[in-house]
């Protein structure tokens, strides 16, 4: 195969004080400095989503919602994703769970990767998250960064942080090469797949 596999990173809240674009953009600098797979960020602020109130998934019928139809077609385009997560309330954020119920066939046979920030580095939600990501025929990658305790402190706002995510790359960079390294290899793997299973049936 020649073309590179393309990886969303999703913004996962949308609140006008959220502090995830931070991540998000880290992240996403980090897999195109990788090199081996094309990379942007989807930030669920721009899409608008009302709450889920198709007759079903698209699993089942095809979405009505414009807003909703755009969500999935721009989900389409990708071989993967990584969700870039805040912890509420020991899950994940609603604005993410309603993108994730938002569609169904475009999410299938891809990798999940997660990048969590918070106390414990949103590790809780993250774990709820793989198990939805499980349900929506994903494929979880096992790992993930987490951004957490006196690193956090060191670059969020609210521990007074005024440091950069390059700046505490010693605690996280390890964690974020392995991730991208199993990113990689899931996303060539199944894109490859996806292929010769969309020959077949033509």
């Amino acid at each position: 195969m020649t073309s590179k596999p393309r990886i969303a990173v999703i913004l996962g809240t949308a609140r006008p004080t959220r502090w995830g674009h931070k991540p998000a953009e880290w992240i996403r600098d980090r897999i195109a400095a990788d090199g081996r797979m094309e990379v942007e960020i989807l930030d669920l602020a721009d899409y608008d989503l009302p709450f889920f109130a198709e007759p079903a998934s698209n699993r089942w019928m095809p979405s009505k919602d414009p807003k909703a139809l755009k969500w999935q077609a721009d989900l389409d385009k990708f071989d993967g994703y990584v969700f870039v997560v805040a912890e509420y309330n020991h899950s994940i954020s609603g604005v993410l769970k309603n993108g994730l119920d938002q569609a169904f066939n475009e999410w299938g046979r891809k990798p999940a990767a997660m990048v969590g920030y918070g106390g414990v580095g949103a590790a809780r939600a993250v774990e709820h998250l793989r198990a939805i990501a499980i349900e929506l025929r994903m494929a979880n990658v096992a790992n993930a960064v987490h951004i957490a305790g006196g690193e956090l402190m060191k670059v969020h706002p609210m521990g007074g942080g005024t440091a950069e995510l390059t700046d505490i790359e010693p605690a996280i960079g390890a964690s974020a090469d392995a991730m991208i390294e199993e990113l990689f290899w899931w996303s060539n793997v199944l894109k490859g797949a996806r292929a010769e299973e969309a020959a077949k049936a033509a």
